[in-house]
């Protein structure tokens, strides 16, 4: 069962790979990479669990944080096309002078 559940998380992995390299957006790409990366957590912490090696379950979380963290970071930067914080333009808010 466990080697069924493996097969397929690898086939999905396959799937995510052909959807980022082929994907009509660059938004599907982002979220397809997003969800390898998913999937890969799922990889990891089932392959621990097989292994009986707990400390795959502390790289899987690493892993997952690192994967939200930069794919936050990815998507900002196709917004503003920069890591900079936007500054504020008048007459949008912010402040009470308008």
């Amino acid at each position: 069962m466990i080697a069924a559940a493996l097969i397929a998380i690898l086939f999905g992995m396959g799937l995510l790979l052909l959807r980022a390299f082929i994907g009509p957006t660059l938004y599907d790409r982002i979220l397809a990479v997003n969800s390898f990366g998913t999937k890969t957590v799922l990889a990891l912490g089932l392959l621990g669990f097989v292994m009986d090696r707990p400390e795959f379950l502390d790289i899987a979380i690493t892993y997952a944080l690192i994967n939200f963290v930069s794919t936050i970071a990815i998507l900002k930067f196709f917004r503003y096309r920069s890591f900079q914080v936007p500054l504020v333009r008048r007459g949008q808010g912010g402040n009470a002078d308008g």
